[in-house]
Parts: C-alpha cells; sequence; structure tokens
C-alpha cells in the first residue's frame, strides 16, 4: 500500500500501499526487545517486542485467530526462515514482497510471487489464504519510484488484487482493471473486502464479496479515499480522505492522476457505515492523518499522524494517536522513534502491532513491533 497505506502500504512516508518511498536499506541484527524503562511515557504499551530488523518492514497485521502475521518487507527472507535468529541475506529487494510470520516459532514464509511489488496483505477468515496487492502481472521488475519534486507524491502502479494459500499456492486474481487496485482488507465477520480502485476515474472505495464478486462503490467525492478497517462489530468503516474543493487544488488533483501520482500531504480520518452511507469527519487538522484503525471498543480510533510533530527537528515525525469517533479526546501513544504507524489491535484487544523506525540502525529502516495493549 504506500507510506500511508500502501500502496495500503501505507498508504506518508512509507502511506501505502500499500510503496512509502523515504525507506532506504540498512540493517540491524541483535536487538530483540525495546528496552523498557521504569516510567514509560508511552503508558499503553508494555512488554514490547522487536520481530524484524533491518531494511523495511511494513503493514503488519494480525490473522483472524492472533497467531500470526502477515507483512511487507524488502528483506530477502529465505522459505521457512527464523526471524529471531537468522540474519536476511545481504542483498534485500527492490520492492515489497509479503510473507507470513507465525507469532509462537517466528517462522516466516514467502507467500508472494517474488516478482513485481507487492503490498497490503490481510488474513482471509479460517487464516489459512490470504489477500494481498502485486504489480506481478504487469512485469517482473519494480516499478519505478517517481521523482520527488517539491511535495511527496506517490505513485499509483498498475495493482491488482490476489487470494492465495499460506503456502503461496492456488493464487486467485480478484480485479482486472487498468491501473491501481489495493488498500485491501477484510471484515472482521469475514464477508466482505474493501479496497481502493481507480476503476471509475478516481481514487475511491469499493466493497466485494471474498471471491471478487458484487463489486459496489462506497465513495464519490472529488479525491482521494483509501486505508479503510472495519469495526469490530463490521458495520462501520474507518478510512483517510483528501478531498480538494478549491478549483486550482481539483485542477491539480487531476492533473497527477492522470500521472497515476498522488500528493497524500494532507489527509483526514473519516467514518461511515459499512454501506457507504452516513459518512462523518473525524479529525479536522490538516495534517497527514493515516492508517486508522478502530480500537477494541468500538468507540474510538487508533491512528498515525504529525499533527503534534511538524515542527520536531525539520523533519516529519509521526506518532500514534487515539480519538474518539465523535472527533474528541485526542491521546497521543508513542513517543520513540520518528516514524510509528500502520497499528492493529490483536482480535482479542490485547496486543498492538505497529511498524516503527525506533532502535533502527540505518537511515530509512523500519520495523514491526509488538506490544501488550494496557487500557
Amino acid at each position: 500500500m504506500s507510506l500511508y497505506r500502501t500502496a495500503r502500504t501505507p498508504l506518508i512516508i512509507v502511506m501505502a500501499v500499500c510503496a512509502w518511498c523515504l525507506l532506504q536499506p540498512g540493517y540491524a541484527a541483535e536487538p530483540t526487545a525495546a528496552p523498557q524503562a521504569t516510567a514509560s511515557p508511552e503508558r499503553h504499551l508494555k512488554n514490547i517486542r522487536q520481530l524484524t530488523f533491518g531494511r523495511q518492514n511494513a503493514e503488519a497485521y494480525f490473522s483472524f485467530d492472533g497467531a500470526k502475521l502477515i507483512f511487507q518487507s524488502t528483506n530477502n527472507w529465505m522459505k521457512d526462515s527464523f526471524a529471531a535468529t537468522l540474519k536476511p541475506a545481504e542483498e534485500g529487494l527492490g520492492c515489497y514482497q509479503m510473507y507470513v510470520m507465525d507469532l509462537e516459532s517466528k517462522t516466516i514464509r514467502l507467500v508472494s510471487t517474488g516478482t513485481g511489488a507487492t503490498t497490503c496483505g490481510y488474513f482471509f477468515p479460517g487464516d489459512r489464504r490470504v489477500l494481498y496487492s502485486s504489480t506481478y502481472a504487469s512485469g517482473p521488475n519494480c516499478p519505478p519510484k517517481p521523482k520527488r519534486e517539491g511535495s511527496y507524491r506517490w505513485a499509483l502502479d498498475d495493482y491488482d488484487l490476489y487470494a492465495v494459500r499460506i503456502d503461496g499456492q492456488e493464487m486467485q486474481r480478484l480485479t482486472a482493471t487498468p491501473g491501481y487496485d489495493a488498500e485491501a482488507t477484510i471484515s472482521p465477520d469475514g464477508k466482505t473486502i474493501v479496497w481502493t480502485s481507480v476503476k471509475d476515474g478516481d481514487l475511491d472505495l469499493y466493497a466485494m464479496n471474498l471471491d471478487g464478486t458484487k463489486p459496489r462503490r462506497l465513495t464519490d467525492e472529488v479525491g482521494y479515499d483509501g486505508g479503510a478497517f472495519f469495526s469490530p462489530d463490521s458495520t462501520r468503516i474507518v478510512y483517510r480522505a483528501s478531498h480538494p474543493t478549491d478549483p486550482a487544488e481539483v485542477s491539480r488533483y487531476k492533473e497527477l492522476l492522470g500521472q497515476r501520482l498522488v500528493e497524500p500531504g494532507q489527509l483526514e480520518i473519516f467514518v461511515m457505515k459499512a454501506d457507504g452511507s452516513d459518512k462523518r469527519q473525524i479529525t479536522a487538522n490538516g495534517a497527514s492523518n493515516f492508517s486508522p484503525f478502530f480500537h477494541p471498543d468500538g468507540k474510538r480510533i487508533i491512528f498515525s499522524s504529525n499533527v503534534e510533530t511538524r515542527g520536531e527537528g525539520g523533519r516529519p515525525s509521526f506518532h500514534l494517536f487515539l480519538i474518539g469517533d465523535d472527533g474528541k479526546g485526542l491521546e497521543r501513544i508513542t513517543v520513540e522513534g520518528h516514524f510509528n504507524s500502520f497499528p492493529m489491535f490483536s482480535p482479542d484487544g490485547k496486543r498492538l502491532v505497529w511498524v516503527s523506525d525506533r532502535l533502527s540502525k540505518s537511515p530509512g529502516e523500519f520495523n514491526v513491533f509488538l506490544a501488550d495493549w494496557i487500557p
């Protein structure tokens, strides 16, 4: 998905899609857990564990039983490698591939094809198949990165959605329209996929059945809508969006869209019903707010933002925040590192997984972290 989710990840520094291009290769070899201060300012996080080491590891999401993670990585992990003991290959990958990690054994298994770029992985109900987006049908090489001309730009490469067994076999293509189809997730009740597509000429959210049938459009405002996740009861969707209203901004957005580019500098968090009705804006701070996920209580949302840190040291700094679904009660969750994003609560609500550059040994490195969640 991108930096923000990508595109998925995530979908601003790494955003999606879902694809977050401010990352550069690096390898961190030794630490197995983040040191805990006696009185940590990250009071909701306890027993923090680092699960990956080196280069770029992003968008880690729990299986339905909470025993596995699917994540994307530029590390060239060998099949059935062990994250806790095996150093990744010296040569990293040019773009993300998709992996599944067993949290008990720390075994890592490649589930994508190893060609093209992949982003935005997610488990199907039963945890025997996974969903992800890939460009491999367009060619075996990594898509070229867009030139940096002022504002950060994210490329809308020709991704499609695929379903595959966790051993990488029996691949099924779920979308086949030209352009960007990514940032896909599945409802907790296991019935619906939501994803972002340009199939109708704009970046909008769509829903469909698990087999790819009955696609329906959920958003129709001019601008980007993406990075969607369902509420615990599957009745609502939280997502990030940027809807330009000034004619010059709309024209600029459409011009970039025609070049398969988007500038996601300002994103706000929205919530709507699962059928696309009753859309409500949750944040309105003009910052880059992305990778939202519902708190287990269904009344709050955790997300990444630079709302309090845009001026820190002259570099962007993203941290996790909680906010009520009424837009009130903003609370900062992380303080360590300069990039914390892609949070997801475990199905039982007792753990949080996210991506961070804390403890990194090289510029542009970030890894997957897991912590016990303290209410």
